[in-house]
Order: structure tokens, then sequence, then C-alpha cells
């Protein structure tokens, strides 16, 4: 890994791997440390039942980085901030969870590439002060339509906890899916390529 020159607070890192010279995409905790992570695909807490990322870090191409600042300013101010359980992730990476689960409901086929693996998509949820999660009615992951956004068997909490964030999140840029709650697109994102380097520890 090589780290260029930084741009005002910006590092931009570029990672050169499977012969690719990635030079956009950034390690958030370097731009803003407020954010919150639990990055499931770096422990074996996750539907793979393994841990697949070296490093916990949540790395998104910077354009992206920039509205997930803005999102979460907004989010702060109404006492709450962004929880990370994915960013951007290596096709190899899909590739393993589609043997795994082949239901593009759910899961990119790999064929295509997700956003993920694009670096435009963020899997999120919301924290309080205290540091606990806000109520959405399912887990992450959970494969199921009580995940769905039009779901409304809820309880009034848990469908006014996923209002918040989606109408947060769509403020800045951000667009839901219909079949995961914690899910979004940064909205340019399905123009940039599929990427596939490892995200190396610091």
């Amino acid at each position: 890994m090589k780290v260029l020159i930084s741009i005002g607070v910006s590092i931009i890192i570029t990672f050169t791997s499977f012969g690719q010279n990635v030079q956009d995409f950034v390690k958030l905790k370097e731009l803003d440390k407020s954010f919150a992570y639990d990055m499931r695909y770096a422990t074996d807490n996750n539907f793979l039942k393994e841990a697949v990322y070296d490093c916990a870090d949540c790395v998104i191409r910077k354009i992206v980085a920039d509205s997930l600042m803005k999102a979460n300013e907004y989010f702060k101010s109404k006492g709450y901030t962004i929880q990370f359980f994915d960013c951007y992730r290596p096709l190899d990476v899909q590739k393993k969870m589609w043997k795994v689960l082949p239901n593009s409901t759910y899961v990119a086929n790999p064929q295509y590439g997700s956003i993920h693996n694009r670096g435009g998509a963020v899997d999120i949820t919301l924290i309080d002060v205290e540091g606990n999660s806000l109520n959405m009615g399912t887990e992450f992951d959970h494969f199921g339509e009580e995940a769905h956004h039009a779901y409304q068997d809820l309880p009034d909490e848990v469908l006014a906890n996923r209002k918040l964030l989606k109408e947060g999140m769509i403020k800045f840029g951000f667009n839901p899916i219909r079949s995961e709650w914690w899910h979004y697109n940064f909205g340019p994102s399905k123009q940039y390529e599929v990427s596939n380097f490892p995200v190396k520890c610091d």
C-alpha cells in the first residue's frame, strides 16, 4: 500500500494488487473518527461463519465518503451516529457469498458485481449516544421479508427507526434497496468498475 499526498484532511490510498491501481478509495477512519464500526466480515459473526477480511476498516470511494460524513453530521444533530457493518467488498468475497447464498434478492451475482465491489455501497445502522443500536426489527443480514422496507408488521418504534435512517440517507444521495433495511447505494456508483483488491491492515 502506498499513501499519496494529503488533500485537505483527505488521505488518498493507492492499493496495488490484482494488477489494479485504485486511487480514489479512502479509509474512512482517516477522514472522520466519529463513525462507529461493527464490521461483520472481519469476524465470524456473519452468514459465511468465517472472517473474510483481514481488517475491520471501512474503505470506500472518496466521493462516497464525503457524503457519508455529511449524513453522519445530520444524524449526530439528532443524537445518533452511523455504524458500519460493511463497505467496500472485494469481488473474491462476493464469489464466496454467492456460493453460500446464490439468491440475487440478497447477494449480488458476482458475474455482474455488487455496488459493494465498486466501492459505492454501505451496510449501516444507527447507534445512540450511549452506543446502543437502534431497533431495526431484524439483525443485519436477515434474509427474509421482515428486513424488507415494505414490510410493515413491525412495532411503531422499528418503523420510525427505519424511516429515520432511510430519509436521512436519501438526503445525502444514497438509495435504499427493497430487501435490506441496512443497505444503501451512493447515487452514481453503478458507473464505477468492479474492484478486487484486499484491504491491507495498517
